[in-house]
């Protein structure tokens, strides 16, 4: 899938906001997919975006935070973290379809439908550069800011 132009998308954002990849162009973006909002390990990984987020501004870099939850959900998670950056409601699946996160995961004994932790880098052209699936949340932030630096 590197290295492939990724199909323009319009979503519904934190801050009222609507995105549109397109209008990112111009500037590398990073769109990280996470299971939900308020979990331990995902809201670790936000801090995690959000404590390297003056590095990723500093690259004009845009880093938006990806899952099947609703806008409410995502604007209480995001002011209790206090997450510089926005998130977007993928609650039809659309992205979630698109970069095939979604898996049959286990979770207390039960098979469930989730979204597995994924972190795609978009660069300025809109080309997909990078992506990382199965994601291990501890050093991760620190790994995609590195690879946008080399970019």
């Amino acid at each position: 899938m590197s290295d492939q132009p990724v199909a323009d998308f319009t979503l519904p954002a934190t801050g009222g906001k609507t995105i549109t990849l397109s209008a990112l162009r111009g500037n590398p973006a990073v769109l990280y997919f996470y299971p939900k909002d308020n979990t331990p390990g995902c809201t670790t990984e936000a801090q995690q975006f959000r404590d390297l987020h003056a590095d990723f501004a500093a690259l004009r870099c845009t880093v938006l935070g990806i899952s099947r939850d609703s806008i409410k959900s995502h604007e209480s998670f995001k002011a209790k973290q206090e997450l510089p950056f926005d998130l977007i409601s993928d609650a039809e699946e659309v992205l979630c379809t698109r970069f095939a996160v979604i898996k049959q995961k286990k979770l207390y004994g039960k098979e469930v439908r989730g979204i597995e932790r994924s972190t795609f880098v978009i660069d300025a052209d809109g080309r997909l550069r990078r992506e990382w699936r199965g994601v291990k949340v501890p050093g991760h932030a620190q790994e995609v800011l590195d690879y946008v630096r080399s970019l």
